[in-house]
């Protein structure tokens, strides 16, 4: 069983959501990716406060993943930006994983199954399966 967050590790996680965020869409500016949408959908702290989990949904999803696999790369660069940008605030920045968020794309399953007559709640197997993470 998983132990719920404090106040302190919410308020840490939301912080380096946006900071990462706009680090990412800089990135995404830059680099020309005009045709490209990323969110950070959440992010989550250790209690410790050395390790955040950080998870993304790129669209479109089928070009997703080359663009994941480059951040995963460059995610040491992307730390030490956000240690730049937030060293007045946290005195030291934990270690980054990424997560590819996919509940959009299971949303969108369940929508065309809905809109083809398929009703996933009675037949569940219809759908792909989500990994647990």
């Amino acid at each position: 069983m998983e132990r719920q967050e404090t106040p302190r590790q919410k308020k840490i996680g939301v912080v380096l959501q946006q900071e990462i965020a706009t680090l990412l869409q800089q990135a995404i500016r830059q680099g020309g990716g005009a045709q490209l949408m990323l969110s950070v959908t959440k992010v989550m702290v250790t209690s410790d406060l050395s390790l955040a989990k950080v998870y993304l949904s790129i669209f479109p999803s089928q070009k997703a993943l080359p663009y994941f696999e480059a951040l995963k790369q460059n995610g040491s660069q992307l730390r030490h930006d956000l240690s730049q940008r937030m060293k007045n605030q946290l005195r030291k920045i934990p270690e980054l994983v990424f997560y590819l968020d996919d509940s959009l794309d299971y949303i969108e399953g369940i929508e065309k199954e809905l809109d083809h007559g398929e009703n996933p709640i009675k037949t569940p197997n219809i759908l792909n399966s989500r990994q647990r993470k």
